[in-house]
């Protein structure tokens, strides 16, 4: 006989009909009847694959989303389906995802967020150190070994890029690099805030050949089982079961084969990942608003109060439309930029032109900003109209609430992006000739 199923809380706030309508098979349900118009056949078709998933995985393994639960001991079973990275079929390391591209990695997103969202998060920090290697493994034995652990889910991933006295400044770091005459490089520095570094087995890092000096950065794979690798886990209480660490190297040798971009090279190997670290993030942030939605939608039309329907008062009922359509619409903006991109990667062989590329680096940033805005708002209004029930630790709501408050920070602040866009402003007027 199957062991019941142990709740994820300390004491049931919600009743026993409406949690149960809360759950991830009714999400699925409610957000696949708002996609189902706005999704194309292939999109739709792999949304619903990763659902029966995610639905079977926590069933099977009797997740409850509970605070006593590690959510890295999922990866292995996501990673064996593909599920860490849909972003191309990766052939190099002889598997073959397909669909792939963009647009379905978010499809794969919206799944797994659902699904739980301090996983969902913890592998968009593994897919940032996929990228890299990805772009400039070079076929080299090393690189791809590490590339497939990563991707195949046989270990966590983690990018070392901010430092303690640098936060959003990524080019003037302070870390060292020193090469040495066998080709390998000696690093030394700080870093901090990177998501997953205390459980990750592989690492893409930063190091500048002078400190302060972004034209003298170089980019490194770091197998964190080396000497000099030292990690702490840094507390984040917004996402207690998230591993982010503060890392110190202290003469940490590279061998040669692991230098994935040597000085001079790093600067511009940085830029490049913006663009898909950015969209990774507004998909994730966009993704919240989605569950966000759903779950209030949910409760609203369950829960009465003074013998009324919740959602039929129109201080909950017109609230909860504004934050659907504000939803809806953004869905479709980051959804046509997917699209976008698949089809540009495809006409150009996988590189870019540098004003295609150029441009993107403004619309990720435009992005990037609104959806994690727009998360923020919705997590918190969503979670006010349930009341306390948005509140206790029922459901993901909790989760998405404290996620939501994060997501503005990650990947460049909110600042940074807006210095980015007005400087792509700049820059347009004067392409315009006035």
């Amino acid at each position: 006989m199957e062991e019941e199923k142990k709740p994820r809380y300390m004491v049931q706030a919600i009743n026993d009909e409406i949690l149960g309508k809360l759950s991830l098979k009714n999400r699925y349900s409610f957000l696949n009847n708002n996609l189902m118009a706005l999704l194309n056949q292939e999109q739709f078709n792999f949304l619903k694959k990763v659902e029966k998933f995610c639905m079977r995985f926590e069933k099977k393994n009797n997740i409850t989303h509970g605070p006593e639960e590690d959510i890295y001991d999922w990866i292995p079973a996501f990673g064996k389906e593909g599920y860490i990275s849909r972003t191309e079929p990766f052939e190099m390391i002889d598997v073959n995802y397909e669909p792939s591209g963009a647009a379905i990695d978010f499809m794969r997103n919206l799944a797994l967020e659902f699904f739980d969202p301090q996983f969902a998060m913890g592998g968009g920090a593994t897919v940032l150190a996929i990228n890299p290697i990805k772009e400039h493994h070079e076929n080299i034995p090393v690189r791809l070994d590490a590339l497939k652990d990563l991707v195949t889910g046989q270990a966590p991933g983690c990018i070392c890029i901010t430092e303690p006295e640098r936060g959003s400044d990524a080019v003037h770091q302070l870390t060292t690099c020193e090469e040495q005459p066998d080709g390998s490089f000696i690093l030394n520095g700080d870093k901090i805030y990177n998501t997953n570094a205390p459980k990750s087995k592989w690492a893409v890092a930063y190091a500048t050949a002078e400190a302060n000096n972004g034209n003298t950065m170089a980019q490194f794979l770091i197998n964190t089982s080396w000497d000099g690798w030292i990690c702490e886990r840094v507390g984040i209480p917004w996402v207690p079961k998230l591993y982010l660490g503060k890392e110190t190297f202290r003469n940490l040798r590279v061998p040669k084969e692991y230098v994935l971009g040597g000085v001079g090279k790093g600067r511009d190997h940085l830029f490049e990942g913006l663009v898909p670290e950015r969209i990774g993030i507004a998909i994730m942030s966009i993704c919240e608003c989605w569950n966000a939605i759903t779950h209030a939608a949910i409760y609203a039309n369950n829960r009465k109060q003074f013998d009324k329907m919740i959602l039929l008062f129109q201080g909950v009922g017109f609230t909860l439309t504004d934050l659907w359509a504000k939803t809806t619409n953004l869905t479709l903006g980051l959804l046509k930029f997917c699209e976008s991109y698949d089809e540009k990667m495809e006409k150009f062989g996988g590189v870019l032109p540098k004003n295609i590329a150029q441009a993107l680096v403004a619309s990720a940033s435009m992005l990037k900003y609104h959806t994690t805005s727009l998360s923020k708002e919705i997590c918190y209004e969503s979670a006010n109209l349930m009341g306390g029930a948005g509140l206790c630790d029922n459901t993901l709501m909790n989760d998405l609430l404290n996620i939501s408050r994060i997501q503005e920070i990650v990947g460049g602040s909110r600042q940074i992006q807006q210095y980015i866009m007005s400087m792509a402003l700049r820059q347009l007027y004067k392409m315009s000739g006035i």
